[in-house]
């Protein structure tokens, strides 16, 4: 039993670190559509 529970927390812990490797190492594509919005006049005026 005791065994059992060393290896569940060991591949927890490997699982863990693996995925915070993953996410700090993956180059994410940025978005490549343009997003345009039209902002009234009244917005800026004094």
């Amino acid at each position: 039993m005791r065994f059992l529970v060393r290896l569940l927390v060991l591949l927890t812990i490997v699982v863990l670190v693996g995925g915070v490797a993953f996410l700090a190492t993956w180059d994410i594509p940025p978005p490549t559509h343009s997003v345009e919005k039209t902002i009234p006049n009244d917005r800026f005026d004094p």
